[in-house]
Parts: C-alpha cells; structure tokens; sequence
C-alpha cells in the first residue's frame, strides 16, 4: 500500500505538520481511532446504540468514554482539576440519554481529536517530563504520559467498539423472534 494513500493506517501516511516528533505516534493513534470509529458505525443502527450484548459496554458508552478521556487527559497535562462539568460527563458515560444520537456521538469524539491534535502542536517537548496530579488523589503522571494514555487508552476501547458492534449487528435485534434453524439431516 501506498503510505501517502488516505486508505493507509494513520502512522504511514507521514508526520503530521506542526507537531513535534516524540507526540507523533500520539497524534497518529487519535487519528486511526477517529477515522476506525466512523468507518465502523457507518451501518450501524442507531436503535442499538446503548445495547449491551452479554454485559459488555454499549457502542455508546464506548464513544462517549473516548472523548471524556481525551478531554480529561488533556486538563490533567494543563496542570487543571476536572471542572464540574467533567465529572457531570463522567458520570453520564454509558447512560442512554434522550436525544442523543450516534451522529453526535461521532461529531464530538472527532472534535476531541481535533482539539488534542491542537494541544499537541502547542506543546512544548521542555515540559513533557513534568510532573502531573491525576485524579482526586492526586497520583503523579506527566505531560507525555497523559497524552500517551489518552492514545492508548482510546485504542483499547476502539478494539471493544470493533467487537460490540460487529456482535450487535449479527444479534437479532431485541424483541425479535429468534429465527429457526433448518432442519438437519443428522441425528
């Protein structure tokens, strides 16, 4: 494959202007999640959005918690406590909410790509190794692990994405009469 192909992985295609190199790989991971989710909800139908096949985590919960970590992960790099309005998301995350609906789920995880995309061209390499506070109780990280983690972290829950979606869209949908198998010849 052609790395300057749109089609190739986001790690083939290049660097990524205005960001230092030792963030690229960072900046690569958010782009192949943003771009995997949308590929993966194309025909995904909206009705399943918050199912939970054997109790995993709903598509919803899972895009949801993508932008919410990007989101805290980049106020704990700018040395900032959650805000209210932070920990009102998080505790939403995975909770069907009347009126939400898969377009905008989508729209916001790709604005939260965008806006690490940007943190990333600003930020200094100087301060990549200084010490952060994460959580409320304050356990020591720094600015180059917090934006590694949102990577990562991303990653691992586009990877449980791919699986619950791919399961509900070859479940019978709920309240569906479960179709009958055809008779066998075996006994």
């Amino acid at each position: 494959m052609d790395p300057m192909q749109p089609n190739s992985e986001a790690w083939l295609r290049g660097p990524i202007p205005g960001i230092t190199t030792v963030l690229q790989p960072a900046a690569h991971a958010l782009i192949q999640v943003r771009e995997e989710a949308e590929s993966l909800m194309r025909d995904f139908p909206e009705a399943r959005l918050w199912e939970q096949p054997a109790q995993l985590a709903s598509v919803g919960f899972h895009l949801q918690h993508m932008s919410g970590v990007i989101d805290r992960m980049l106020t704990y790099a700018a040395a900032q406590p959650l805000s209210p309005a932070q920990f009102h998301f998080l505790s939403q995350e995975g909770r069907q909410q009347e009126g939400i609906l898969l377009s905008d789920l989508l729209g916001d995880l790709s604005r939260q790509v965008d806006i690490f995309l940007e943190q990333l061209s600003i930020t200094p390499e100087d301060i990549l190794t200084q010490t952060r506070p994460v959580g409320r109780r304050r356990l020591p990280s720094t600015v180059i692990g917090l934006l590694f983690h949102a990577a990562e972290h991303c990653q691992r829950h586009l990877g449980q994405l791919l699986v619950t979606s791919r399961l509900l869209k070859q479940l019978p949908a709920a309240g569906a009469e479960k179709a009958a198998y055809p008779p066998s010849d075996r006994i």
